[in-house]
C-alpha cells in the first residue's frame, strides 16, 4: 500500500500539492476574509434582525464552501505524508504536529457549524437574543483560533517541503 501511494505521489505530486495548497487557501483565507472584512462590515447594519439573518447566511455559505476543501486537505495530506517518505525521518514529527493542528481545526470547524445551526434554529423560532448569543463565540473566539492554527499549519507545511 505504501509503495502504491509513494508511486501515486511521484506521478501526481504537482496536482496533489496544488489541491492541498488550494484547500488551505480557501479554508484559511475564507476565515480571514470573513473575520477581517465581512464581520466588521455587518456591524454597520442597524437592524439587528437583518444583521443576524445576513450573518447566518454568510456563515452557512462559508461553512458549505470550505467543507469539500477540508476533505481535499485530509486526502492530499495523507497522500503527501505517505508519499514523501517521512516515516522514520526527523521530519516525521512535523507531520504529526501538522496532523494534530488540522485535527483541532476540523473539530473547531464542526463545533462552529453546530453553533451556527443552533443559532439558525433560535433565529427561526424568534429568539433573536439567543441566536446572537449562540453565534457570538464564532467571530470572537473560534474563527480567530482556526486562523492562527491555519497559519501554524502553513508554516509547518513550508518546513515539510524543505524550506
Amino acid at each position: 500500500m505504501r509503495e502504491m501511494i509513494e508511486r501515486f505521489f511521484a506521478d501526481y505530486a504537482f496536482f496533489i500539492l496544488f489541491f492541498h495548497v488550494l484547500g488551505a487557501i480557501i479554508w484559511v483565507g475564507g476565515m480571514i476574509a470573513i473575520r477581517v472584512a465581512v464581520h466588521p462590515g455587518l456591524q454597520h447594519i442597524e437592524d439587528s434582525k437583518t444583521r443576524l439573518a445576513r450573518t447566518l447566511e454568510i456563515t452557512q455559505r462559508l461553512f458549505n464552501l470550505v467543507l469539500p476543501f477540508i476533505v481535499i486537505l485530509l486526502l492530499t495530506g495523507v497522500v503527501m505524508a505517505m508519499g514523501m517518505g517521512f516515516k522514520g525521518t526527523p521530519m516525521n514529527g512535523f507531520v504529526h504536529i501538522k496532523e494534530a493542528v488540522w485535527t483541532v481545526m476540523t473539530i473547531n470547524y464542526a463545533w462552529m457549524v453546530l453553533k451556527r445551526n443552533r443559532a439558525q434554529r433560535l433565529f427561526l423560532s424568534g429568539d433573536l437574543s439567543g441566536a446572537k448569543e449562540a453565534l457570538s463565540p464564532i467571530p470572537n473566539v473560534m474563527l480567530p483560533i482556526n486562523v492562527m492554527l491555519g497559519i501554524v499549519a502553513l508554516a509547518l507545511g513550508i518546513a515539510l517541503r524543505g524550506f
